[in-house]
């Protein structure tokens, strides 16, 4: 089998370290490459990958200051807001600091705060996605869904924790 110079395409005899058309360096080109570069771990694992922890979840009438406290319990930065067996919502960190800064947290619902129908990801979706959707959309936490029901929370910092454990 030949070797083909990945800079001109020129088939050159096997066993060549530089092409005999271009010269550019083709030791090497030959021997198989590992399936998980950084390229193969955006596209190659899934969610299911990150091991999300399951979600934490609210009904919307549920008082902020309740939410918040037990989020601060959890040791979570978001809820996942259910009607019934329905995502309706999601409500973070960040809304708590920016929706509901200066007002009594006992008289608001989640619901008045949560962002409604949120994006959402498959558990079989690639890393890329979520990270694309994330950038795209600009959002910290995207619910994970298998079926439709909930089954995790993506972060941004959990994607790039365990992209960075991969290149380590």
């Amino acid at each position: 089998m030949n070797k083909v110079c990945p800079v001109c395409g020129f088939e050159n005899l096997n066993g060549a370290e530089v092409c005999d058309n271009c010269g550019a360096d083709i030791a090497g080109n030959d021997i198989p490459q590992s399936t998980l570069t950084f390229q193969g771990r955006l596209l190659g694992e899934h969610l299911d990958d990150l091991a999300a922890p399951g979600p934490l979840t609210v009904s919307p009438d549920t008082a902020v200051d309740e939410v918040v406290e037990r989020m601060q319990e959890a040791g979570s930065d978001c809820v996942i807001v259910m009607l019934d067996d329905r995502l309706v919502g999601i409500f973070t960190d960040r809304d708590a600091v920016v929706k509901a800064a200066g007002r009594d947290l006992a008289k608001l619902k989640v619901g008045d705060l949560m962002t409604p129908d949120p994006v959402v990801l498959r558990h079989d979706d690639p890393i890329a996605i979520a990270i694309h959707k994330m950038a795209v959309g600009g959002f910290r936490h995207i619910p994970i869904l298998d079926g439709g029901r909930p089954t995790g929370v993506v972060t941004a910092r959990d994607v790039f924790h365990h992209l960075a454990e991969g290149l380590a």
